[in-house]
């Protein structure tokens, strides 16, 4: 089942250490069978309010996410975006390719239902 790291990016500032950071991600994730999704996009907001920048990178499966999040090469890197760039970042597994809503829709009338 894939995975996904998302990140939200704010008050992102010009930085020397930002560049490198960027210039240095693919080489961490790509062991992991890491590939980016989303970077560098412009976003549209159509609810709420979502400042900043969306970077989403799809992995395999969770297991790979999660190894290149705790991988030494990515932990030596990242400080170099933390420094700069407030944000959040969450690893999530997909859905499997047989998933089907209806499911998840009945067992939410299930928990309501006297």
């Amino acid at each position: 089942m894939p995975a996904y790291a998302i990140a939200h990016l704010r008050d992102a500032a010009a930085h020397p250490e930002i560049a490198e950071y960027i210039e240095r991600i693919t080489a961490t994730f790509e062991p992991y069978g890491g590939r980016f999704l989303v970077h560098g996009a412009q976003h549209e907001v159509k609810e709420g309010d979502w400042p900043g920048h969306v970077v989403l990178i799809g992995f395999p499966g969770i297991a790979e996410a999660r190894a290149w999040w705790d991988s030494p090469a990515y932990r030596e890197i990242a400080p170099l975006r933390s420094r700069h760039i407030e944000g959040d970042v969450i690893l999530v597994e997909g859905v499997p390719e047989d998933y089907d809503p209806a499911r998840t829709a009945q067992a939410v009338r299930d928990q309501v239902t006297p």
